[in-house]
């Protein structure tokens, strides 16, 4: 090999990625599949809203209810296969996890009345709550510390992809099978467990601390609450809870604010124009994860975080009031590069707060306790903008936002 194609081989983006040992890029490819899949069902529901609000007779206020309802369920999900990945394993707490919301992501499309559609989001959410941090763990434990922030924003980014598969599986298929119909797709995640129990084995450092009877300590569980990590759990939980309180403000609602008429508060675009703009969108979501990870690797994580935290406030605060399909078009990637760009630190940030016996544990308190408290953003984005419009509820969601920067000031 020449010094030149050398160079080059080793400069290339990903090299990091293809040099790496098999069992790194198996255990990337299961996380990154899983969350694609939790993502895709999170934009199946958010397109079928406003039928869905239509066949069962929902206002935005209660619809928005289903979806607080949805992430109080994800939280307490989170928070127990937390607890199961550091007992039993991060492959078994992700292969569950798939399971239990592909199946009731299909059930969703059987649901008849309100007290039925939300018994199905909330077996739905504790499946969707705990594949985060057993991916997570995951990845930090497979991947060296000079590639961790790279590869967890691979992982991260796989989010976007899902985000856009579903706004193409609901455009091709909606209009043939009806929102019901779309739902049972979501029956297909289940086959990726067979392939994760085949194939993804259980990282050796978790394995050597199981051995070491490090995960059946009882004050694990009280270090997380008590010493050094009690501020730095809490700063986390704090900030992570603004982050997802601004994130599902506005993207839950999003699809309903393109596609509802002017008078019911909306744009009015097309089914193809809105399909494009959120495809578009996602395209930036996912520049945005993949770009983080490199960018804190050259200028250090805390200061890109706040940076991408500081341009999603300012460009959610004239998202709303932007009409033009063009404006649109332009704004809505960069606001989803920066929207959501800066997930893909959260959780090498607690990865690496975290010792191994609690990783899982400490990564599901702070990742899903902040979901908890976001919990209120669905319905509260929804009652805004039944009062005072879309705008109104951007603005809330982009204060969120600069709250987030502020948590870092208070992390050492």
């Amino acid at each position: 090999m020449t010094h030149t194609a050398a160079a080059r081989r080793h400069w290339a983006p990903f090299a990091w990625l293809r040099e790496a040992p098999a069992p790194a890029r198996r255990a990337l490819l299961a996380a990154s599949l899983g969350w694609m899949l939790d993502s895709f069902d999170i934009l199946l529901y958010a397109l079928l809203l406003p039928a869905v609000m239509a066949s069962l007779h929902l206002s935005k206020a209660t619809a928005g209810l289903l979806g607080s309802v949805t992430l109080v369920a994800a939280a307490a999900g989170g928070l127990l296969f937390g607890i199961v990945a550091d007992r039993w394993g991060r492959t078994r707490a992700l292969m569950s996890s798939v399971l239990l919301y592909a199946v009731f992501t299909a059930a969703c499309g059987f649901a008849w009345s309100l007290p039925s559609l939300a018994v199905f989001r909330i077996l739905l959410g504790f499946g969707m709550g705990g594949e985060w941090a057993a991916g997570a763990s995951l990845v930090s434990e497979t991947w060296p510390a000079p590639h961790r922030d790279k590869a967890l924003a691979l992982m991260q980014s796989s989010f976007a992809i899902g985000y856009g598969l579903a706004a193409v599986v609901v455009f091709l298929l909606q209009p043939l099978v009806g929102w019901r119909g779309v739902f049972f797709v979501g029956i297909i995640p289940a086959l990726l467990t067979l392939w994760i129990r085949r194939s993804v084995p259980e990282p050796e450092e978790w394995l050597r601390a199981t051995e070491a009877g490090h995960s059946d300590r009882t004050t694990s569980w009280q270090s997380l609450f008590t010493g050094p990590l009690l501020p730095r759990t809490v700063i986390l939980t704090l900030m992570n809870a603004c982050c997802m309180f601004a994130w599902w403000g506005f993207n839950l609602w999003v699809p309903s604010y393109l596609s509802l008429s002017p008078a019911h508060g909306g744009i009015g675009f097309a089914p193809r124009t809105m399909t494009l703009l959120l495809v578009v969108m996602q395209c930036g979501m996912w520049l945005g994860y993949v770009t983080f990870g490199y960018l804190a690797t050259a200028f250090g994580r805390k200061r890109v975080y706040v940076s991408f935290l500081l341009a999603a406030a300012a460009l959610m605060a004239v998202f709303g009031t932007v009409r033009s399909p063009w404006l649109l078009l332009a704004a809505g990637p960069c606001l989803a590069f920066a929207g959501t760009g800066y997930f893909s630190g959260f959780g090498a940030l607690t990865a690496e707060t975290y010792p191994t016996s609690i990783r899982s544990t400490g990564q599901a308190l702070t990742y899903n306790t902040g979901r908890l408290a976001s919990a209120a953003a669905p319905y509260l984005a929804g009652a805004l903008a039944q009062r005072q419009g879309f705008g109104a509820a951007f603005h809330l969601d982009a204060l969120a936002f600069l709250l987030a920067a502020g948590f870092w000031i208070f992390l050492r």
